[in-house]
């Protein structure tokens, strides 16, 4: 299933994330992160995997 989200909770508890960008319209369509959300949470060229950090240190 390909769902694009910006929910926090889907994307913490998804298989694998694929993170378009840096950022929206003409300044996006590349891709800034892929792999499982855990491992994507210390890549700091994507703004979408420090919000998915922050909202794991929440349920630490």
């Amino acid at each position: 299933v390909l769902m694009i989200t910006h929910d926090l909770d889907l994307m913490a508890n998804a298989d694998y994330l694929i993170d378009m960008g840096p950022r929206g319209g003409d300044q996006g369509g590349q891709i800034v992160a892929k792999g499982r959300p855990k491992d994507l949470i210390v890549n700091p060229q994507s703004l979408t995997t420090r919000y998915l950090a922050e909202h794991f240190e929440k349920f630490k």
